[in-house]
């Protein structure tokens, strides 16, 4: 499912003394199927975009498309409880929204809420224990009685109960140790390619950005103010320092390793396993030539 933004504009606490502006003319296209990462420091607007991608926030000025619904701050729309149906958040710290008594019920709550019958609720939650690596005996535990990696993928397990067909991503490793990170972001891309999900990943891990998304929009002081692959951005390190950004950690390992050795490699390497396989390369090369 598409989401556009078109020169969309917003103010907190509009026509009061407190009025902030926290967005300025945004346009961006997320396009659908796509893993779209939205990247900025704090205060750069990337969390205030977030709210608008399943119009938990209106514009004050301009428009969102999520799919075929319009969303305007001026228009009433009956359909924004359909939206919020196809387009599911997963907030940072997603186990603290965690509320039934166990673990069954509260993955079928979203679902049974939104009309879906129980028989079909209790089977959704069921595949989704399973698919996020829970064993099935968790449904009848409180989910406050689980770990707090077992709660995260318990909130997980809810949002995805829903059948969305966007999943936003609100720095959703947060708190977690580095395993428990790249299996939780692992996992996600694993459900991105499997059910064919749009993805939108709203972070501020060069990292994570580097490695999952396909498309990557940086947020400074309110404002998209670049647009890009992977490739194209992190290609760029003059203009990620002008909006308080670094490079991911592989690339700053290759720039260091191409000083050393007085030679540039033929690609920008996003993850740590690529520049590996860059070096075996020319290590190969060499050693034939």
């Amino acid at each position: 499912m598409d989401i556009t933004l078109q020169q969309v504009s917003y103010a907190y606490a509009k026509n009061t003394p407190f009025e902030k502006r926290a967005l300025f003319d945004v346009d961006l296209h997320i396009a659908s199927g796509s893993y779209q990462a939205i990247i900025g420091h704090t205060g750069s607007g990337k969390s205030t975009i977030l709210q608008h991608l399943n119009a938990l926030l209106k514009p004050t000025d301009g428009s969102i498309n999520i799919g075929d619904v319009e969303v305007k701050a001026d228009k009433k729309n009956k359909q924004l409880r359909e939206v919020r149906q196809k387009v599911g958040i997963v907030f940072q710290f997603p186990e603290h929204q965690l509320f039934d008594e166990t673990v069954l019920k509260d993955i079928m709550f979203g679902p049974m809420n939104f009309g879906v019958p129980e028989v079909e609720a209790k089977r959704r939650a069921i595949e989704l224990t399973q698919l996020l690596g829970l064993p099935e005996e968790v449904l009848e535990k409180s989910p406050f009685d689980l770990s707090g990696g077992q709660m995260r993928r318990v909130a997980i397990a809810g949002v995805l109960a829903m059948n969305p067909k966007v999943l936003v991503l609100d720095e959703p490793t947060a708190g977690l140790d580095p395993r428990g990170r790249k299996e939780i972001m692992d996992l996600f891309y694993t459900l991105h390619k499997e059910k064919g999900l749009t993805t939108v990943l709203v972070t501020h891990s060069m990292e994570d950005a580097a490695r999952y998304a396909d498309q990557i929009a940086i947020m400074h002081n309110g404002k998209c103010v670049l647009e890009g692959t992977p490739q194209e951005i992190f290609a760029h390190e003059e203009r990620l320092t002008e909006f308080r950004l670094e490079l991911p950690q592989s690339v700053r390992f290759q720039k260091k390793i191409e000083q050393m050795i007085g030679k540039k490699l033929p690609t920008i390497c996003l993850t740590e396993e690529s520049l590996a396989e860059e070096l075996a390369q020319l290590i190969k090369k060499e050693r034939e030539e």
